[in-house]
């Protein structure tokens, strides 16, 4: 899969402290991905209440594996078989 076809959300809102750290992350790696600020769509709210099962954020969908909080280890497994 090429860097152009990976997908990456990060569900999150601005007063989230982990959310800030996973997109930091990100860059800090220079991978891409979409932030989508829960607060401001409730739609958003809703996908990753779906996707995750709980209401916790930041909720990161890798590549349709969803990751529930700031765990740099599975965010790291995630981005290795990507």
């Amino acid at each position: 899969m090429s860097d152009s076809d990976k997908k990456i959300i990060v569900y999150g809102a601005e007063w989230c402290a982990f959310c800030h750290v996973a997109m930091k992350y990100f860059d800090e790696k220079g991978v891409s991905y979409e932030y989508r600020n829960v607060d401001e769509n409730r739609d958003w709210l809703q996908e990753s209440v779906t996707k995750s099962g709980q209401t916790g954020i930041p909720v990161l969908d890798m590549n349709g594996t969803i990751i529930v909080g700031f765990d740099r280890p599975k965010i790291d497994a995630a981005l290795a078989t990507a």
